[in-house]
């Protein structure tokens, strides 16, 4: 199937790697599918591409990366809903906010987004822990990570997140 994005052009996606999302996200609740997006020329982000809305598509991250501390626990509806009879059966993101000033940038520790990949199905879940932040911020976070592991990028230290690799651009690319 084709998905048209603003970002990354025209894509060609196999039906089998999109994500459902049955209730959408937060004030998004009318795109249902999206798909993960691993950019080779972005050394941090994955992109959360909604294959319905070409401009629509969030930055997200892997917790650990900025919170190896990050534990949370799901409700049985959400367990259900994601068809998970435990956390370890699926996958978390955040999804990062990036202002015009890079190092205020934030996670939604809150609601993240949680996927069953055996399903490709995905819910954004809202945590009751009232120590979880909507606005996390992470820039210093991530900075430290990269100092402490100077020859390993961020994407590297990470698990594989099962998002679709895009293409390299070619400096020819770049130039127009």
């Amino acid at each position: 199937m084709k998905v048209q994005t603003s970002r990354f052009g025209d894509l060609e996606i196999a039906p089998g790697d999109t994500l459902e999302f049955a209730e959408g996200l937060l004030g998004f609740g009318h795109l249902r599918h999206f798909v993960l997006l691993d950019d080779p020329n972005d050394e941090i982000f994955a992109w959360l591409q909604s294959c319905e809305s070409p401009e629509i598509a969030f930055p997200v991250l892997e917790p650990e990366l900025f919170a190896p501390n990050y534990k949370i626990e799901l409700s049985k509806t959400d367990l259900e809903a994601l068809q998970v009879t435990e956390l370890s059966q699926a996958r978390l993101l955040t999804i990062i906010t990036i202002p015009v000033d890079p190092t205020m940038m934030t996670a939604n520790m809150k609601a993240p987004v949680v996927i069953n990949p055996s399903k490709r199905m995905a819910r954004q879940c809202v945590l009751q822990d009232n120590a979880l932040q909507i606005r996390e911020s992470i820039f210093a976070k991530l900075q430290q990570r990269v100092v402490q592991n100077p020859n390993t990028s961020l994407k590297a230290q990470a698990q594989a997140m099962g998002a679709i690799k895009l293409p390299a651009k070619r400096q020819a690319d770049l130039e127009a």
